[in-house]
C-alpha cells in the first residue's frame, strides 16, 4: 500500500489546546478516556470504519477501511480502499488486512506479490508500530494510545449517528502509553515511540454512556524512516520529515461476531515486494 511513502506536506487534524467551551475533565471523565481500551475489550467486538487523511503530490487523499475487530482476541479484519492517483486515473484493488498482536497480514498488497498471497509484516519492527503503515490505525491500538492521555478536556454531549456521546479532547504520549499498555501491544507502541518525530498525539474522542469509544481522531507526526529493515517491505518505506497524518476510527455494532481466518504459512509471500517509490 503506497500510503505514507507519498506524503509531502502536513495534514489537517484536531487542534492542540482547549476547544471553545471545553473545561478540564474531572478524574472520572479522565479515567473513562484512559481506560477506553479496557472498555472495548469488555464489549467484546464491534464493526469498525477507518479513514486516514494525508497529502500526496499536493493533493489531499483519504484511505478508507471497513471491517470488524474482536477486542478480546485482539484481532480483526479490514478491507482498505486506496484513492485514485493524483490525476484520478489509476485504480487500486481493495486490500484485505488481518490485524493481530505483533503482526499485520495484507492481501492484494500490490506490485510483485501474487494475487493469492499474503504479505506478513512484523509490527514490532516498524518505525510507526503499524499506527499508519497499513493505511489504517489498528482500532484497539488507537484506544491503547489513550492510556497515555494528558490535559484531557470535556466539550459536552453531542449526537453521533443517533447515539448520545461525550466529547473529549487532549493529547496522549506514545511512550507513556507503551509503558502502561498490556504486554501484547507494548512492542509496536515502543517502536512507534522511537519512530515518530513527536510522541505527543492530539486526539478527539467520543464515548457513549457506557464508556465505549464511538469515534476517535488522532493526529500523528511522522519522522523519516530508512528504506531498510522491516519497514523496507512496507508502504511506509520512506517518509518526509514533519509529515502529519490524521487517522479517524469509528466504532459501532458492538457484539457483532468477528471471524478472522489466518492464512496458512504456504500462502504467505516470501519473495520480493516492489516499493511504490522504486
Amino acid at each position: 500500500m503506497a500510503c505514507a511513502a507519498a506524503l509531502t506536506t502536513g495534514c489537517g487534524g484536531p487542534a492542540a489546546g482547549r476547544a471553545a467551551g471545553a473545561a478540564p475533565a474531572d478524574a472520572a471523565q479522565t479515567r473513562a478516556v484512559t481506560s477506553a481500551a479496557d472498555t472495548l475489550v469488555g464489549a467484546g467486538s464491534s464493526k469498525v470504519a477507518t479513514a486516514m487523511r494525508m497529502a500526496s503530490g499536493g493533493t489531499w487523499v483519504t484511505i478508507t477501511g471497513t471491517g470488524g475487530f474482536d477486542y478480546a482476541r485482539r484481532q480483526g479484519e479490514l478491507v482498505v480502499l486506496l484513492p485514485k492517483d493524483a490525476v484520478g486515473k489509476e485504480e487500486h484493488k481493495p486490500i484485505t488486512e488481518l490485524m493481530t498482536p505483533g503482526a499485520l497480514y495484507m492481501k492484494n498488497r500490490g506490485a510483485g506479490v501474487p494475487a493469492d498471497k499474503w504479505v506478513r509484516v512484523d509490527t514490532t519492527r516498524l518505525p510507526d508500530g503499524n499506527l499508519v503503515t497499513g493505511g489504517a490505525t489498528e482500532p484497539l491500538a488507537a484506544a491503547e494510545l489513550l492510556r497515555g492521555a494528558e490535559d484531557v478536556t470535556y466539550s459536552g454531549t453531542e449526537q453521533l449517528q443517533g447515539v448520545r456521546v461525550r466529547h473529549f479532547r487532549g493529547t496522549t504520549d506514545i511512550a507513556r502509553a507503551a509503558r502502561i499498555a498490556p504486554t501484547a501491544v507494548r512492542g509496536p507502541l515502543r517502536a512507534a515511540a522511537k519512530g515518530f518525530t513527536v510522541t505527543r498525539v492530539p486526539f478527539d474522542a467520543w464515548l457513549d454512556t457506557q464508556g465505549r469509544l464511538r469515534k476517535l481522531t488522532q493526529r500523528f507526526t511522522m519522522s523519516p524512516s530508512p528504506a531498510s529493515g522491516g519497514a523496507a517491505s512496507t508502504p511506509s518505506a520512506r517518509q518526509d520529515p514533519g509529515v502529519t497524518v490524521t487517522a479517524t476510527t469509528t466504532y459501532d455494532g458492538f457484539g457483532t461476531p468477528v471471524a478472522v481466518t489466518m492464512p496458512n504459512s504456504a500462502d504467505i509471500w516470501t519473495g520480493k515486494i516492489v516499493s511504490a517509490t522504486s
